[in-house]
């Protein structure tokens, strides 16, 4: 495993990790930690993304708390050291994944909004997607797992599924004006409902039982329900 290009100790600095930030109401918010020298190099970002995804294996199974900085070099094989040039604490880690994570959400929708869909349609494949994504990508499940754990990380992470909220509920609005909401369904709280039973109901249950192995079908069935209840007939 490669060794940092320099062995100097680690820059601190509030810039924030290199992630995709495609146009959409998902914004990439730089959250103030401290923070490593921005790679330079394609070795030295390969070796910082191995190890992003070697700390979001171990957030994911084993918790902020109970991850070291050992373990994850260990994981890697790479000295304690090495990992601390690229991540100067395991809070600035934690941050990174978090960031990666929320990263995540805007190239969804980039690809639904693609895709042509009416609004209404829109929204529930965005929804499948993000199951999609909680069932095989470790960076989402890697972050929604510190979000919870947000009071044990010495960081201000962004407030979860605000975003989600506010996306969901402008799609519902427009489905509303074009008639495809039932009458009297008001969308925002229809988004509120959507994002609840998603990310704190269907989600968080799957995790629990199956280690969300079952989110995508789980999901399916209950999307099925709310949709239903809420479409135009």
């Amino acid at each position: 495993m490669p060794e940092p290009d320099s062995g100097t100790r680690p820059e601190t600095g509030t810039a924030a990790e290199t992630v995709a930030e495609p146009p959409g109401p998902f914004r990439v918010r730089p959250i103030a930690t401290r923070r490593g020298p921005d790679p330079k190099q394609d070795r030295a970002a390969r070796t910082r993304l191995l190890v992003l995804t070697a700390a979001a294996e171990l957030f994911t199974a084993r918790g902020f708390r109970h991850t070291s900085m050992q373990e994850v070099a260990d994981r890697v094989g790479m000295t304690k050291g090495a990992v601390y040039f690229h991540y100067p604490t395991k809070e600035a880690l934690a941050v990174a994944v978090v960031e990666h994570h929320y990263a995540r959400w805007p190239l969804l929708l980039a690809g639904v909004t693609a895709e042509g869909h009416g609004p209404l349609e829109t929204a529930e494949r965005l929804l499948a997607g993000a199951a999609l994504a909680f069932r095989d990508d470790v960076v989402v499940q890697a972050g929604t797992r510190l979000q919870v754990e947000r009071p044990q990380i010495d960081a201000e992470l962004p407030t979860p599924y605000v975003d989600w909220t506010e996306l969901l509920a402008g799609l519902l609005s427009r489905a509303e004006a074009l008639g495809e909401l039932r009458a009297g369904v008001r969308p925002r709280t229809a988004a509120r409902s959507l994002v609840a039973a998603f990310f704190f109901g269907t989600q968080h249950i799957s995790d629990v039982l199956r280690e969300r192995a079952d989110i995508v079908e789980r999901w399916s069935e209950t999307a099925e329900l709310l949709f239903r209840a809420i479409r135009a007939d």
